[in-house]
């Protein structure tokens, strides 16, 4: 029985490493040509002191506050028939990737944006009553942000399962954003079924459909919010977000942030942490979902819609590693050799194994902007 868990969110909040500094008021003087003097003695003795400097030497740049910008995310098709190699190079490099030539149309996406954007028009009591509260399914709000009178607040997000279910009856219609949800769903299987191919590990999704767990996660945005995510951080396998239009997005990874901006009508598809344990190492991972690029200044409102793959409560993480089979067994059940292969061609596990529901309630009620969540699990 999943365990039960109270939504209080632990917050922290980041100083501000770039504070203002005023200049200091200019001090009148009593002698206006001997400050003239002064500007110009001091002008000689500057200009001399850069010419004196060695042609190597460069004065240093302003640090840049604004996250790295990536290349373009490489582009997948499932028609490529290197589709499988290609995956796995985008995996282990970047962790990222856009996928063309799906079956999932346009209309659909759109259709599921307005039934997500209706989700925010309701009241904060309607927010918190028609929708199941089983962590992390539901309505969930950062209480640190004062909630305007018409429950048109900040850090806001909906979590829902591939049912996205309510709790009462109500006129709210979210057939589009159901069936959305379970044609990414569907998509995510089939990229996790070729993955594994390409990694040489056995997955068996079509035995054990229980196997994973996906989750529609919602959450709008106004121009010139803070960078935390709504909804706070969950792990997962891999994660897809519809481009619905131009939109730059912000990756977070173990290096830093950067910024990609995937083709309209391509899906954007991450891997999480648990791909990364899975590879064990081999894979790059995203941390957290992909976050829109808020500028300052025009208040439009933005919704993302991101379906995690993820998996049920009650799953261990462990690294699945292939099957070496060796090649001077006897085909004796009890030969080690034959099912695992000699010691030399065992490959070494990175991470150990741990609890997903207690990994997960972790990694969502903590910040992990600088350390990896990881990091604990790591041999």
């Amino acid at each position: 029985m999943p365990m039960a868990f109270s939504t209080h969110k632990q917050h922290q909040h980041l100083p501000n490493l770039y504070g203002a500094t005023a200049a200091p008021p200019p001090t009148p003087s009593a002698q206006p040509n001997h400050h003239t003097v002064t500007s110009s003695v001091a002008a000689d003795e500057l200009s001399n002191l850069l010419h004196r400097l060695p042609p190597t030497l460069s004065l240093p740049k302003r640090r840049s506050s604004t996250s790295a910008t990536s290349p373009p995310p490489p582009t997948l098709s499932f028609s490529d028939p290197n589709f499988n190699h290609l995956l796995l190079s985008s995996g282990s490099e970047l962790g990222f990737l856009q996928l063309t030539n799906h079956d999932i149309p346009s209309q659909l996406a759109n259709s599921a944006e307005t039934e997500s954007l209706s989700l925010f028009e309701l009241t904060r009591d309607q927010k918190e009553s028609c929708f199941p509260k089983n962590w992390p399914l539901g309505f969930d709000a950062d209480d640190d942000d004062e909630e305007e009178e018409d429950g048109d607040g900040k850090g806001e997000s909906f979590c829902f399962d591939t049912e996205c279910s309510t709790e009462t009856t109500t006129d709210l219609s979210l057939t589009s954003l159901r069936e959305f949800t379970r044609a990414l769903e569907k998509l995510g299987l089939k990229i996790i079924d070729k993955l594994a191919d390409a990694m040489g590990f056995d997955n068996s999704i079509g035995e054990d459909p229980t196997r994973f767990r996906s989750l529609m996660w919602i959450s709008e945005g106004l121009h010139g919010d803070h960078d935390k995510p709504s909804g706070g951080f969950y792990p997962y396998v891999i994660g897809l977000q519809y481009q619905i239009r131009c939109q730059k997005y912000s990756l977070l990874k173990d290096s830093g942030s950067v910024s990609v901006s995937p083709q309209v009508d391509s899906i954007m598809v991450t891997l999480g942490d648990i791909a990364q344990v899975w590879s064990n190492g081999k894979l790059s991972k995203v941390r957290g979902r992909p976050m829109a690029c808020l500028g300052d200044g025009n208040k439009s409102r933005l919704v993302s819609m991101s379906l995690l793959v993820t998996l049920p409560c009650n799953s261990r993480v462990t690294p699945l590693l292939p099957e070496v089979v060796g090649e001077e067994g006897t085909g004796d059940e009890d030969d080690e050799s034959q099912v695992c292969g000699s010691k030399e061609e065992q490959e070494k596990r990175l991470f150990n194994s741990f609890s997903f529901e207690d990994y997960a309630w972790r990694v969502y009620n903590e910040c992990y902007l600088f350390n990896d969540p990881l990091d604990r699990y790591r041999i």
